[in-house]
């Protein structure tokens, strides 16, 4: 039996991006479970964030993907890392290179993929394609 693939989206400057999202949903088609990872606060620490954003933008993408809104991950400003750790999230794409960083500190199995870098899919898919040869 074949383990499910599980990858993580940053969203600002990441899933916010329209070809992001076609990827996204390119993975989702192909059975990938996709799951989106967030700095941002959750609703109840929101109010420590002045000027008090909603999350409105997120949940409005997050819907038109039909990615259900319990896969969606607030660390409330903490490093990912932190919450990959002990996940077995194949990688995580994120335009923000500390994050790889703290990643790699980490120790964290999880791959981090920066979206600004060259082809993020020809990345993504070389990962995925490697880990189900080893599987």
């Amino acid at each position: 039996m074949q383990n499910k693939i599980i990858v993580t989206f940053d969203f600002d400057g990441t899933l916010s991006r329209k070809d992001v999202q076609e990827y996204a949903i390119e993975l989702m088609e192909k059975g990938i479970d996709v799951w989106v990872l967030t700095t941002r606060y959750d609703e109840l620490h929101k109010h420590r964030y002045e000027p008090n954003p909603t999350n409105d933008d997120l949940w409005e993408v997050i819907d038109n993907l039909n990615i259900p809104r319990w896969k969606v991950r607030f660390t409330n400003m903490e490093w990912k890392a932190n919450y990959l750790l002990y996940t077995k999230v194949l990688f995580h794409l994120d335009d923000n290179y500390k994050e790889f960083i703290g990643m790699r500190n980490m120790k964290c199995k999880t791959l981090g993929v920066q979206v600004n870098c060259g082809n993020f899919r020809n990345k993504c898919n070389r990962i995925i394609d490697n880990y189900l040869k080893n599987i």
